[in-house]
């Protein structure tokens, strides 16, 4: 069963899908392995902390993509994992965040 650390304010659900990332004139395409109302968590990506991505989300059963400027928070090598927390979410984006995370927790 999928479980929270302690003291997470923003639970994560899992994910599975993939997400296209902008960076510096690449697209580069990643899984993402869970998503919250705050973030997402990539495999396979090894960007710096701080780094700005725009990341494109294709939420299952939205009608839309989702695009919001990412900023790097941290990566870990040992699970090749890298975690990107959301800048700029409008309200469509939230909502439809919301329409995705809610259902899907415990």
């Amino acid at each position: 069963m999928y479980s929270e650390p302690v003291g997470r304010r923003h639970p994560r659900v899992p994910a599975g899908f993939l997400v296209k990332l902008h960076d510096a004139g690449r697209v580069l395409v990643h899984k993402a392995r869970d998503l919250s109302m705050t973030g997402v968590l990539l495999e396979g990506c090894n960007h710096r902390v701080g780094e700005k991505l725009v990341v494109e989300i294709p939420l299952p059963d939205e009608q839309r993509m989702i695009a919001v400027t990412g900023e790097v928070r941290r990566g870990d090598a040992r699970t090749d994992t890298t975690a990107v927390y959301f800048l700029d979410l409008d309200w469509d984006d939230l909502f439809a965040l919301a329409r995705y995370v809610a259902p899907r927790l415990p």
